[in-house]
């Protein structure tokens, strides 16, 4: 084996060795990846190298020929320096993967089947010509279609001439009553044609049809004849011509095909107020950071807005997102507001839209019925998440999870996460990503509707 193949080997042992995607989650160091590039550590592993026994080097210093000489100072090689770093160091330390392969590792990892939708429109082309109009050149008349047409209104316009003319054979039987007669049996015949085929009829002696009583009844001559169905005839004695009419005409055109860019907009909105101390906001970190990430790998297209809020709210830059702190209180609608606002620019009917909360639960007074609850209703998004950050369990003024949860947790566009250590993370994020995923129920602003009565909530 040689040494590509002992490298090729060795780079194979070090991916199996990497650190655990869901223990990364939770306890890794997140901080040392970037939006587009995930660092996760690999256990060392030493490549073979070659080493030389010292008893042949030399004394401490060397002379010309590389014989060292009594008193010689040693001239450092470089790359010797302490500290400085050889260029292959390191590069071993961290197994490195896209979003794309990010996602595709956390699906298999928590059972995840999320098929985002494409929304906006980014391309039209013209496909075969299987779409077909009224109008259109002449050089794309669809003749098949055309004739199908015109046959098929024949077929329906038909019927057996000589069975009706039966019906006029009725002992006391007039033209109303064969019309009468032959529509209770379906047949498409108009009253005009029953009565001249009345006047014009004769006999087998020559005399009016009328003179002759061949059937006492209807009934009786509904036993006695069958009606001839027009496709057997058609069959027998063939076909002259199909009367076509100017709206059988049916005109080929291109398929247009609509190349629609799957992308997203994801609104990461956390409360900055002076109860979210250290621990909570890297509980948010560690929730929010790996599902910016699936996103990115999952779309082809991903922009990220962050809002933090006290009393009040603002937008600030990732950067500032997970460590910004404030001494103010807390009023969670205050970013909803801003969110609404932002969102402005991602229609709904063109962007993939999610909004993404978190914090300890704790929320001014009834801020969160009377206010966060319709504006996340009013908001329309694939997905609202809330993810409380509680270390050690809720407050007793925690209460904003357990609303949001009541009032609209039967909708299949809002989840609810708990997180009160690292080891809850990746559960938190099964609950949110999973609810997207299975989709296709009810929505928020649904759900709302169903809870009113007479237009009062209950």
């Amino acid at each position: 084996m040689g040494l590509t193949e002992d490298r090729e080997r060795f780079r194979e042992v070090g991916e199996e060795r990497r650190e655990d995607l869901s223990e990364f989650i939770s306890h890794g160091d997140l901080g040392g990846s970037g939006p587009d590039r995930v660092r996760i550590p690999v256990k060392i592993v030493d490549l073979p190298e070659f080493e030389y026994d010292r008893r042949e080097a030399g004394g401490v210093g060397q002379g010309q020929g590389g014989q060292s000489q009594p008193g010689q100072p040693v001239e450092p090689e470089p790359g010797d320096e302490e500290g400085d770093p050889g260029e292959e160091g390191g590069k071993h330390e961290y197994y490195e993967m896209d979003p794309e392969e990010f996602a595709r590792e956390l699906d298999e990892e928590l059972g995840l089947d999320l098929e985002p939708k494409g929304k906006r429109v980014v391309e039209e082309t013209e496909g075969d010509f299987t779409d077909t109009a009224r109008s259109g050149p002449r050089g794309t008349l669809d003749v098949d279609e055309f004739f199908k047409r015109g046959l098929k209104r024949h077929l329906a316009t038909d019927f057996d001439e000589a069975y009706v003319r039966e019906g006029l054979r009725v002992a006391g039987a007039d033209v109303d009553d064969a019309f009468a007669w032959a529509r209770d049996q379906g047949i498409p015949v108009s009253r005009a044609w029953i009565a001249d085929a009345a006047a014009t009829a004769v006999d087998e002696h020559g005399g009016p049809v009328e003179a002759l009583d061949r059937w006492e009844s209807f009934d009786e001559l509904d036993e006695e004849v069958d009606r001839e169905p027009a496709t057997h005839r058609i069959r027998r004695e063939g076909l002259d011509s199909v009367p076509f009419r100017r709206e059988d005409e049916r005109f080929r055109h291109p398929e247009v095909i609509e190349k629609r860019e799957r992308n997203v907009v994801v609104v990461n909105v956390r409360d900055a107020s002076g109860s979210m101390r250290e621990t909570k906001r890297e509980l948010v970190e560690r929730v929010f950071t790996p599902m910016d990430w699936y996103l990115t790998g999952k779309y082809d297209a991903a922009e990220f807005r962050y809002v933090v809020h006290d009393a009040e709210a603002w937008e600030v830059d990732r950067e500032e997102f997970f460590g910004i702190q404030s001494g103010g209180g807390t009023k969670i609608s205050s970013a909803y507001e801003l969110v609404a606002e932002i969102l402005e620019a991602y229609p709904y009917d063109e962007w993939n839209r999610y909004v993404f909360a978190a914090g300890d639960s704790e929320n001014a007074g009834r801020d969160t019925t009377e206010s966060v609850i319709p504006l996340m209703e009013s908001i329309d998004a694939n997905l609202h998440a809330y993810v409380e950050t509680q270390p050690g369990g809720a407050a007793a003024n925690a209460r904003h999870a357990d609303e949001v949860e009541d009032a609209l947790g039967d909708a299949d566009d809002v989840a609810v996460a708990r997180v009160s250590e690292p080891d809850d993370v990746t559960d938190a994020i099964y609950e949110i990503l999973s609810t997207e995923a299975e989709g296709g129920g009810a929505t928020a602003g649904e759900a709302a509707r169903e809870r009113t009565d007479g237009g009062e909530r209950r």
